[in-house]
């Protein structure tokens, strides 16, 4: 035989593959078997010479698929090696990954546990040792391909007659132990420790072979390949011996196994050797493993899944959704807690393939996008998720604090945002604008709640910190460089500090903070507010480098060279437009955050006579109440839009008029007046319209109608723009100074593809809440980025909400009875200072207004796509989601050998079902 025939040979040998086992298809030289064994000869060949791939290949053809052989029994077989030659060919062979050993004695035939070699099948079995060897794959690419078709093309079209249990296939899911009920009958072989403990001693761990495979095949999805896999038994020992893994002891195991529920990974058992005998325990990611992929790909759950369901607790859910972000099978979503006007919502279950034809229409070949990415069901969720661009667990923290677990409230507001204080003193409030509570009466005083839990944890000893939770469970070691210190660009540097990077923020001001701390006045957030979060920063490991500016004093193609993988653009809008009129240059006009930066900075003087703002927009109200308090003459806002149309948010503009701002709506500036260079005043046209038909700003003026305020300080807030300088200069994201970076909706790379681009630069202006979701969407890029072989998008996480129907829900009567809504306090002695007069809630208000919460999200579990990992469980904190052994069935092991017995009869009641079910449709 040629060696090509030898290769076809022994791949219908250990293929699982029936329509190759039968003889029904050839192999070919494009056959993944092909591909998986010339890749063994052609590692083996390198690591010894090329006569010990053909000896290998000879030995392999006389061995049959997993029956154990001792090195007589091979030599009867292969009479032309001598022991010493054929010894050589066998480790050669096991290192190959073709072969493994072990010393067992499960099938009464090697009572002395003598060393016996198995000819593996591909899945699980060959493919996955030779992906876990540390040079195979990569030396070979083509191993990568092999595994991934071997795990996908043995299974297409049989998977839908595979009963509860798995029948002896690939993996099966083993829950979170703690997860499993105290009063449920549960059997030994579904506990982690029970396997575990059987086989201490002989524990072992290797890196993760899906994962290694998908960044080969550069479909990784941000799960970087680590040490993940744990073998067990004589696996472990062959692993160690042959340089596929080391040994671990038992804690190790465990922690292993507690730092993969942390991440949300699914514990998975290989499944080929009965109830007897395992010898791996995966941490498996949805986005990447082939064996989860089995049953979410062709929707047959039956593969995988474990003898539970979860349950969710509409009574004890609040809807944080971190249950929704980790289910790996996407079979819990957001949904609502109130009853619609035609009842309670009913939730559909997935079309299951019990008593239904099933074919490739019934697949989900999107499985990896919509399995933990689709966040909520169709009829939509709370609308204070929904609506905040960080899409943090509002409704859960609320509820937390109003139990006075404020600690607990803290870290489930700091899982999404690195800044709860500062949010809690300046945020846009979107989630009050969409609170479903406003259709009764007033929406909750939801920031206020976080500013009083964030003011608890700055009043604390010890501050929280959150913890590391790298997908390695170690530090990665790629440089990222983070250019502008403010919300965006430190939200971006927590994100990556947890995910196990220790980036560098350089900011070109003294100090870092951005506009949190130079353009926002200090009677609105309090800069020690601020530098207190920063410090949390620090402590979990980002570095600021400040007083530098990138494009001046440091250029990108320098700090590449200093070894820097990524950029991440979040220098802001921080240069104010300019009105281009006659008069704006006279002395006496400023920018408006020209202004508040100097006010900030200590650099502003008292000013003398009245001031005139020309904005109607948040920037300008700041302005104009920190003039208000830095002078004292009368301030006047003027803008173009009517009170109705400013673009402010009703409770600063409401807060500015308190102050004695006066606001003259309906005018536009038309030129500047001066004497001896100083300004005089302004005259102003009346504006009769801003935006013309199609919405694009087109402001329209009546000529005749003109008004002069006269004053010495003029300060213009009409909108900023970016000064770059030659920070982008030379390279593809290099844009017309002040324009805005284009950059990808999703990803924000920019067309430079290590530079991606945050904040009001890559957005426009926006609020400090938008531009943490832009920092976290950042983390998310430059991590997948700067890992060779993950893709930006697959399996990404685009938190997506939809809000519920609140014109189609029936409210609880007593929601009408809950107390009003509290409002914060004035502190007297700091009205008109430059401290925050708003007196923080009493524990006392706090309390009151969570009771108002009319609690609109729950968490939905479709049982029907439930696989019984209980990683929902770990995440929850609210004792709301829970394990129910409702499927006893899928206990059930049987060995591989065993697998028709299983399929067969079940596929055959299955049939008889269908056919019942079509007849019964036909009446």
């Amino acid at each position: 035989m040629t060696r090509d025939e030898k290769i076809f040979k022994l791949g219908k040998e250990i293929t699982d593959r029936a329509t190759v086992m039968i003889g029904k298809d050839k192999l070919t030289t494009d056959s993944p078997e092909y591909w998986g064994i010339n890749s063994a000869l052609k590692f083996t060949a390198v690591k010894y010479d090329e006569q010990m791939a053909n000896d290998v290949l000879d030995v392999a053809i006389t061995m049959k698929k997993r029956v154990p052989q001792t090195i007589e029994q091979l030599a009867k077989k292969n009479p032309s090696f001598d022991r010493d030659r054929l010894l050589k060919i066998m480790q050669a062979i096991s290192e190959s990954g073709l072969v493994e050993y072990h010393w067992e004695n499960l099938d009464s035939k090697n009572p002395n546990h003598e060393k016996r070699w198995v000819l593996d099948m591909f899945v699980p079995g060959s493919a996955e040792i030779m992906m876990i060897q540390p040079e195979h794959a990569d030396m070979f690419p083509e191993t990568a391909d092999f595994f991934e078709r071997m795990a996908f093309l043995p299974l297409a079209g049989i998977t839908e007659m595979v009963p509860p249990g798995g029948a002896g296939i690939g993996m099966h899911v083993i829950p979170v132990e703690k997860a499993i009920p105290a009063e449920s009958q549960s059997v030994d072989i579904e506990h982690l420790s029970h396997w575990l403990k059987k086989y201490e001693g002989h524990i072992g761990v290797s890196v993760c072979s899906c994962r290694k495979q998908q960044r080969i095949r550069g479909e990784g999805s941000g799960d970087v390949e680590a040490e993940w896999c744990i073998g067990v038994g004589d696996f472990a020992d062959y692993c160690r011996e042959t340089n596929h893994g080391h040994d671990i002891t038992y804690e190790q195991a465990m922690e292993i196994l507690q730092k993969a529920e942390d991440r949300g990974y699914v514990h998975q058992i290989t499944n080929i050797d009965g109830e007897n005998k395992i010898f791996g325990i995966c941490n498996c990611a949805v986005g990447v493993c082939n064996a989860l992929r089995t049953s979410q790909l062709f929707n047959t759950p039956n593969l995988s899944r474990s003898a539970y369901v979860a349950e969710s607790d509409p009574s004890k859910c609040v809807a944080c959704g971190k249950c929704v972000e980790t289910c790996p099978a996407s079979a819990v979503r957001l949904g609502q807690k109130l009853c619609t006007e035609e009842g309670p919502i009913q939730y559909p279950h997935h079309e299951l393939p019990d008593d239904t034809k099933w074919g490739e229409s019934h697949w989900n070949k999107n499985y990896r996008n919509d399995n933990g990415c689709i966040q909520t069901w169709p009829t939509g969720t709370a609308p204070c998720k929904v609506a905040c661009p960080a899409h943090i667990a509002i409704q859960g923290y609320v509820k937390m604090a109003g139990d006075g677990k404020y600690q607990d409230a803290l870290k489930l507001i700091k899982k999404d945002n690195p800044f709860p204080a500062v949010c809690g003193s300046i945020c846009r409030k979107y989630c009050e604008d969409a609170c479903t509570r406003g259709t009764v009466d007033q929406p909750i005083s939801i920031d206020e709640i976080k500013k009083f839990i964030a003011e608890q944890d700055m009043k604390s000893e010890h501050r929280y910190i959150p913890p590391m939770n790298s997908c390695t469970r170690d530090h990665f070691d790629q440089k990222v460089a983070i250019i502008g210190g403010g919300p965006a660009g430190m939200s971006c540097a927590y994100f990556l500090a947890i995910e196990g990077y220790k980036p560098v923020v350089f900011e070109r001001e003294a100090a870092p903070g951005g506009m949190l701390i130079n353009g926002i006045p200090s009677f609105r957030v309090d800069k020690k507010v601020v530098n207190s979060e920063i410090d949390v920063l620090r402590e979990m490991g980002v570095e600021f480098k400040c007083g530098v500016e990138v494009g001046k004093d440091v250029t990108i193609p320098q700090l590449r060279e200093q070894g820097y993988k990524a950029f991440y653009v979040a220098v802001g809008l921080q240069k104010a437009l300019k009105l281009n009129i006659e008069g704006e240059d006279l002395k006496g006009v400023e920018g408006g955050l020209d202004f508040l930066r100097n006010v900030n900075t200590g650099k502003a003087k008292k000013t003398q006579g009245d001031t005139v703002v020309i904005g109607g927009g948040n920037a300008a109200i700041d302005v104009a109440r920190t003039a208000v308090r830095m002078g004292k003459g009368k301030v006047h806002m003027v803008c173009l839009e009517k009170d109705e149309e400013m673009p402010t948010v009703p409770d600063e503009k409401n807060a500015g008029i308190g102050d004695g701002v006066i606001i003259n709506n309906c005018w536009g500036p038309k030129r500047i007046l001066g004497k001896d260079g100083k300004v005089t005043g302004v005259e102003f046209v009346r504006c009769l319209s801003v935006r013309d038909e199609t919405g694009r700003f087109h402001p329209v003026y009546d000529e005749k109608e003109t008004m002069t305020i006269p004053c010495p300080s003029v300060y213009v807030s009409i909108g900023q723009r970016s000064e770059y300088g030659d920070l982008l200069k030379g390279t593809a994201a290099e844009t017309p100074d002040g324009r805005i970076v284009k950059c990808d909706d999703v990803t924000f790379q920019s067309a430079e593809p290590d530079i991606f681009i945050g904040g009001d630069c890559a957005t426009g202006p926006k609020y400090t809440i938008d531009a943490i979701a832009t920092g976290r969407e950042g983390a998310v890029s430059i991590h997948r980025f700067v890992n060779v072989g993950q893709s930006l998008t697959i399996h990404r996480n685009t938190r997506h909400f939809n809000e519920l129907d609140k014109k189609n829900i029936v409210l609880p009567p007593d929601s009408y009875r809950k107390p009003a809504r509290s409002e914060p306090g004035i502190d007297k002695k700091k009205v008109l200072s430059m401290e925050d007069e708003r007196v923080t809630f009493t524990p006392e208000q706090i309390k009151s207004e969570a009771s108002r919460c009319l609690g609109c999200g729950r968490s939905v579990v479709d049982p029907n796509k439930c696989i019984g990992c209980g990683i929902c469980t770990t995440k929850c904190e609210f004792d709301a989601i829970h394990l129910k052994r409702l499927r006893p069935e899928c206990t059930h092991m049987v060995p591989a050998e065993d697998k028709f017995k299983e399929i067969i009869p079940y596929a055959a009641k299955r049939e008889v079902k269908i056919i019942k079910k079509q007849l019964s449709e036909k009446k």
